[in-house]
């Protein structure tokens, strides 16, 4: 078979199969074994999950099993049923070509599974299709909110998460691969929200960055029990478990791959000698709806408590973190061949744009960008406006060169502005500003002020400051921004990492970063050598001062820096 599914999920490893399987079967011990056991893998594939469960309910005597499986792909439907009917010819099998999702909406009344002869399930084992909004399409993103009371950014697998929380029994278990970014994104929210309401978390193991599949994708594993609705709702106690890789070595511990490293806490370097950072311990599910899952280990409680004691705001306090602009038509707005352009060709509009290319800590490393945008838009009486392109004629005949790619931007034109508009220009007036821009995905903390003027980029997010009466807090957000301080911060209160240590500073994480009290002695100090790196940046004196600015960020949150550099 091959490995990938049409619809964006890759099959799943041998090695994570029989992993859920295991932890799956361990969540069953006390159950009895002599009653008929109904096993459902909702996206079966070439059938690898459903080859371990049976293969290990076998091997711990559970004799009086029956299991189904959907697909919509026909040909791994079929072969998914002949490959586990000769490997289990004893067992009841039934597998249907069918969508998982369309068949809870069909069956989903009083007559549940009557139509086809399917009673709820006990276990359900599963690996659901990988599909972003932006792939499905709004239409049917949309449609999968409204069936299964979903909200935000849904993603195919938050819809089947939902789907078989309706056909699982009370007590029933649930092993399901998914991606990790539910737990840590804002378009997480409604499903983390409907997880925790209908089922007892068990444990979630992050493989993060362990490439256990082919695709960009960073898994995760959640084991879960469907919660007794008719019983007092209580949040029980949950285990949690991370592996990332690591630049830090050790001799310590020698795995052959990433399950066995999972035995041990600390540094592992696996066969291929890549090092894996693993740790274990509680899941902290926040205390709003919105707060991200995170990794409680001993201590890190502790520590945040001690930074939020000697946090006075944070930098959503000081002003709006925004993405740069989107133009959704970047060969046309952002062209690389300006400058190849004859002179009296080039559109009047252009404007200098900061791109994560440009990035470096404190101050970037071309103060006014080379690279340049289109910028339509400029700002009248306070409030933006598309310019009158007749007033500019060479942009007026180079956008129209371009006019059909751009008037296939239909959700533009609906929305009722005009076809050559940036789709997120943001407020004009404001690049002018004073900012902070952060670089998007980094293995470290890297922001920089600019004061040239221009023009933020999509790849990266810019803060400006609305607290003018607070004196220099944007230099202090500056350093608290490089600093491994928060790095920490981050780590331990989002985790959200990418490959190879990256990690993504997005709004909703940039906003809860701290800040001390601008007014003690200290802030003030962190300041005025803040001002001073920014004025010798590039030097070696910048260097060493970068690592004293680095220590007294630490010291004013109370807390010794744990340095990730």
């Amino acid at each position: 078979m091959e490995q990938r599914k049409p619809v964006g999920a890759h099959y799943t490893p041998a090695i994570l199969a029989d992993f859920l399987a295991g932890e799956i079967i361990s969540s069953l011990r006390d159950s009895d074994k002599s009653k008929m056991l109904r096993v459902l893998d909702p996206a079966v594939g070439d059938g690898e999950l459903l080859k371990s469960i049976l293969n290990q309910l076998s091997a711990n005597g559970y004799v009086n099993v029956e299991v189904t499986g959907f697909d919509t792909d026909k040909n791994a439907a079929l072969y998914a049923s002949e490959r586990l009917r000769a490997l289990f010819p004893a067992v009841s099998q039934k597998y249907f070509n069918e969508n998982f999702l369309d068949f809870v909406q069909t069956n989903n009344g009083n007559d549940l599974f009557n139509t086809v002869n399917i009673e709820p399930f006990d276990v359900i084992i599963a690996n659901p299709p990988y599909v972003r909004t932006q792939v499905m399409g709004a239409k049917l993103a949309q449609k999968l909110a409204r069936q299964f009371h979903l909200s935000g950014r849904v993603d195919l697998y938050y819809a089947f998460i939902a789907g078989m929380a309706e056909v699982l029994k009370t007590g029933g278990i649930i092993g399901v691969i998914v991606s990790n970014r539910f737990m840590k994104t804002r378009s997480g929210n409604s499903v983390r929200k409907s997880m925790t309401e209908i089922f007892d978390i068990i444990h979630v193991w992050d493989f993060g960055d362990t490439q256990l599949f082919e695709a960009a994708v960073l898994p995760a594993v959640i084991l879960a029990k469907r919660r007794n609705h008719a019983l007092p709702s209580e949040m029980r106690a949950a285990k949690f478990s991370t592996i990332y890789s690591t630049d830090d070595i050790s001799e310590d511990y020698r795995c052959n791959n990433v399950i066995e490293a999972l035995a041990v806490t600390g540094i592992v370097r696996l066969a291929n000698d890549q090092c894996y950072h693993v740790q274990h311990g509680n899941l902290d599910f926040g205390t709003n709806s919105g707060d991200v899952w995170r990794l409680n280990v001993k201590g890190t409680d502790d520590w945040l408590r001690k930074v939020r004691e000697n946090t006075y705001c944070t930098f959503g306090d000081i002003g709006k973190i925004r993405v740069g602009v989107k133009t959704t038509a970047d060969d046309v707005f952002i062209n690389p061949d300006w400058d190849d352009m004859d002179r009296e060709e080039q559109p009047e509009l252009l404007k200098p744009l900061i791109t994560h290319h440009i990035a470096r800590r404190y101050k970037a490393m071309d103060t006014t960008p080379q690279k340049k945008i289109l910028y339509p838009h400029v700002t009248e009486n306070g409030k933006r406006k598309t310019v009158d392109l007749e007033k500019y004629p060479k942009t007026a005949a180079y956008l129209n060169r371009y006019r059909s790619i751009l008037e296939k931007r239909d959700y533009v034109m609906k929305s009722g502005r005009q076809w050559f508009e940036i789709w997120v220009p943001h407020h004009p007036h404001m690049w002018a500003q004073p900012k902070i821009v952060f670089r998007d995905i980094s293995k470290n903390a890297t922001c920089w002020l600019d004061t040239s003027g221009a023009i933020v980029n999509g790849d990266c997010y810019w803060l400006t400051c609305n607290q003018a009466s607070v004196a220099d807090i944007l230099w202090l957000a500056l350093a608290v921004g490089n600093s491994s301080f928060v790095e920490t911060f981050y780590d331990h209160k989002f985790n959200n990492k990418l490959y190879s240590g990256r990690r993504r500073f997005l709004t909703q994480y940039v906003e809860q970063f701290p800040l001390p009290d601008p007014a003690r002695a200290l802030s003030k100090e962190i300041v005025s050598k803040t001002k001073k790196i920014y004025s010798i940046t590039p030097s070696p004196e910048g260097d060493d001062l970068a690592e004293e600015i680095d220590r007294l960020v630490g010291e004013a949150f109370g807390v010794a820096n744990q340095k990730n550099r």
